[in-house]
C-alpha cells in the first residue's frame, strides 16, 4: 500500500466516489461520515493523509481541523463548496494543507493527494516565524515572547497567525473573524477587540512599548514587528 488516507464526508456517494479512486491508486481508505467520528478514526487509524469536508454534522470540518492540529501536522486536504472563497482562506489560515473545490474531477483529486503526500511535513521541516520579539512554531504551535513561552487559547493562537501570515497588511474584523473563529456566525466586532486585547498582554504589551498589534481606526488592526517599526 502506498499510505493509509481518511476520508472525513458525510455525502455518501462523494465519499464512495473519493474512496474508489484512491483504493485503485494503491492507498489503504478508511471512512467516516461525521466530525465525531471523524476524530475516532483519526485516532485509531493513524492516517498519513485526511481528506475533510467542511459541512459535517455532529462536528463541523473547523472543528475536526482543531483538534487534529493539536494532535498532528499529517496533511489535511479541506473539501469546500462552490464559491466559499471564505471557507479556502479560513482553511489554510487554521492549519490545512491544500483545498478543493465541490465538484472536482478524480485526476484534481489523485494529483493533489500525491503532491501533498510529498511534501515534507512540519515535523520534518520547522517552520519558523520569528521577528525578534514574538517567535511561532507553526509544527508544534509553541509561541514564545522574547525566548519565554507563551500558552495561548486556540483562538488567540489562530488570530496570532493571521497577524504574523499578513504583516503590515490591515485586517478588518470581518476577516479576522472568518480567519480565527470557528464559527464567526453571530460574533461581532467586540469579541474581536476585546480577543485582540488579551493577545496584546499576552505577547507582553508595556505601557513604554508600542504594541506590535496596531488599531487602524476605521479599519481595523495591523501587525508590525519591532524591526518594521524602526525603520
Amino acid at each position: 500500500m502506498k499510505g493509509r488516507i481518511l476520508v472525513v464526508e458525510d455525502d455518501h456517494d462523494i465519499a464512495l466516489g473519493i474512496r474508489t479512486v484512491l483504493a485503485r491508486d494503491g492507498f489503504d481508505v478508511a471512512g467516516a461520515a461525521d466530525g465525531k467520528q471523524g476524530l475516532r478514526a483519526f485516532h485509531t487509524t493513524r492516517p498519513d493523509l485526511v481528506i475533510l469536508d467542511i459541512g459535517l454534522p455532529t462536528l463541523d470540518g473547523w472543528g475536526v481541523l482543531e483538534r487534529i492540529r493539536d494532535l498532528s501536522d499529517v496533511p489535511v486536504l479541506i473539501l469546500t463548496a462552490h464559491g466559499q472563497e471564505t471557507d479556502k482562506v479560513r482553511g489554510l489560515t487554521s492549519g490545512a494543507d491544500d483545498y478543493l473545490t465541490k465538484p472536482f474531477g478524480n485526476r484534481e483529486l489523485a494529483a493533489r493527494v500525491e503532491t501533498l503526500l510529498r511534501r515534507p511535513r512540519a515535523s520534518q521541516q520547522a517552520e519558523v516565524y520569528d521577528d525578534g520579539s514574538v517567535q511561532v512554531n507553526f509544527g508544534s504551535h509553541q509561541v514564545s515572547v522574547n525566548g519565554t513561552p507563551t500558552t495561548l487559547t486556540p483562538t488567540e493562537y489562530r488570530l496570532l497567525i493571521a497577524f504574523v501570515r499578513h504583516v503590515g497588511q490591515i485586517l478588518t474584523p470581518d476577516q479576522l473573524l472568518h480567519l480565527a473563529w470557528n464559527d464567526p456566525s453571530g460574533v461581532g466586532p467586540e469579541r474581536v477587540k476585546f480577543t485582540v486585547m488579551r493577545l496584546r498582554r499576552k505577547l507582553g504589551e508595556l505601557p513604554s512599548q508600542a504594541s506590535a498589534i496596531e488599531a487602524v481606526r476605521g479599519f481595523g488592526y495591523r501587525y508590525l514587528p519591532p524591526a518594521a517599526k524602526a525603520e
